[in-house]
Formats: C-alpha cells, structure tokens, sequence
C-alpha cells in the first residue's frame, strides 16, 4: 500500500492488530434501498470511489442519495486485520477505518463531484475523530483506485486547504492512500439509516465551499448531536 499524506494512526502498531479471521463477512441481504446485490461485480462502464468522513452510516446515506450513484456499502478498510468485526474496529487494535464504498455512473456525476461532495459534508482537520466519534476508526480518508483517482485527490486538498485557511481553519489530516482491502461490514450496518430512519447520523461539514466539480450542494444540517454510535 502507498502512503500518500500520513500514518494511519498516531499510536496503533502493525504488531498490536488483533489476528482477524480467513472467513470473510456474510453478507446476505441486499441493498435495503435499490435492492441491487451488494456482492456482484461492478457493471461496465461504472467507476468505483472509497471514503472515510467518521461514521458511516450518516455518509452512506449521503452517497446513496446523491442523483448518479448506483450502489453504495459501507465497511472496513486502511488497516491491517483480515476480515474484522465491528466489535473489533471499535478496539481500535485493526487499523482499519469505518468507509463506505461507492459505485457510482461517471456519465450523470464525476469524481471531483465526489470530492466536493467529501470534503464539504465532514470536518477534515480533526486527525483522529469526527465530532463526537472518537478514534482512528473515524479518521478522513480518500482511497483511490488509480492514478488519476490519486492526481485528483491531492489537486482538491491543495484547493481545499486553501479554502479552509482562509476561513480560519486548521491543516487537513486526511489520509490519502491507494485503495486498500475492502471488508464488508456486517449486514445490519448496511444502509442503516433506511432502516433506522432516527438513528445516530454524526455527519456535519465546516461550512467552507470547496470550488471543484460541478456545483453539487454541501448536505449540512443532517446532524444530530447525540454523542457516539454502538450496537
């Protein structure tokens, strides 16, 4: 995996990672929203783009809203134990990340809609935690699956800092990294806030614009302010 902006976690050693499993996640439902399968292959002529923006229940409901995504999950990725747990993520002893995975139509929406749509919706100078959602699970990630995906990526955090500077704002911590391993989290994690309509959604943005894309609206006011999500 290359690296491109910092270490996945200030403390967490590669040597502490909880042991994981070979089995892979069961995912047995399909997509609460679309119906589509969660596990098949991606269509031709479809993209796919990987997030960390804090809790990702809140962010996928933000991705699988927006007009030319056609499938959305959440799960783990960024770290290093094969096939976690939710229970084990909230260790912190992974190194993974709560992450959704998106795939999306590159006709009717662009990546760099997708950038803007990720750097406007969550705060990403907070390092290790997203509001009240405390630890590396909860860390701002883009996990590109090319080069031009990475090219991009790097061209809108210069943009946004920039942005975010002005405003008053701190330095981006945001991990930018190749795509890492995608581990499915557990079946009643997917689309959650479809079928907990007031569930916990911590997602909330800092207000600053960022000028890329092409002009898809910041999503905030969504926040509910009731501490942490669990089980």
């Amino acid at each position: 995996m290359l690296e491109l902006f910092q270490k996945t976690s200030a403390t967490f050693q590669p040597d502490q990672a909880l042991p994981g499993r070979p089995e892979p996640m069961t995912v047995t439902e399909a997509h609460f929203v679309s119906g589509l399968s969660l596990t098949d292959t991606v269509p031709a002529g479809m993209v796919q783009a990987m997030f960390g923006m804090g809790c990702f229940w809140g962010v996928e409901r933000l991705f699988w809203e927006t007009s030319g995504i056609y499938l959305s999950m959440v799960g783990y990725a960024g770290g290093i134990t094969p096939n976690p747990t939710y229970k084990e993520t909230c260790t912190q002893l992974t190194g993974h990340n709560e992450v959704v995975r998106v795939i999306f139509d590159p006709t009717k929406l662009s990546y760099s809609d997708l950038l803007q749509i990720f750097w406007e919706n969550h705060d990403p100078t907070q390092g290790m935690r997203q509001g009240n959602d405390v630890g590396s699970t909860y860390r701002s990630g883009i996990y590109c699956y090319d080069q031009a995906q990475i090219g991009q990526a790097l061209d809108s955090k210069a943009t946004y800092q920039a942005a975010l500077l002005s405003a008053g704002h701190g330095v981006i911590t945001t991990e930018i990294l190749e795509v890492p391993k995608f581990y499915y989290a557990e079946d009643y994690h997917q689309q959650y806030l479809a079928k907990n309509p007031n569930g916990y959604c911590g997602l909330q943005g800092t207000g600053v614009i960022c000028p890329i894309g092409t002009g898809v609206p910041a999503q905030d006011g969504r926040s509910l302010d009731v501490g942490g999500h669990g089980l």
